[in-house]
């Protein structure tokens, strides 16, 4: 896949590749978006932190990447 998704792309993905699948926003469907993810963390509502921190964990894992980042690691444990 590539870096950069265009609307068609993205519109045929499946909601259960987004960080916030309920609001499709935030793909993840490789290791590249799981880190651009990661990237744009911040600007994600507080209120949703939470969801995205765990499912941004759960992409990791899946692509085997390391996640260092103590804000995203405490937002998962709420």
């Amino acid at each position: 896949m590539k870096d950069i998704l265009d609307t068609e792309e993205r519109k045929e993905l499946p909601d259960n590749v987004f960080g916030l699948p309920g609001r499709r926003e935030y793909p993840m469907p490789d290791a590249s978006h799981v880190r651009a993810a990661e990237a744009y963390f911040r600007y994600c509502p507080k209120e949703l932190k939470p969801e995205l921190a765990r499912n941004i964990l759960r992409f990791a894992e899946k692509y085997g990447i390391e996640i260092k980042s103590p804000v995203i690691l405490q937002f998962a444990k709420e």
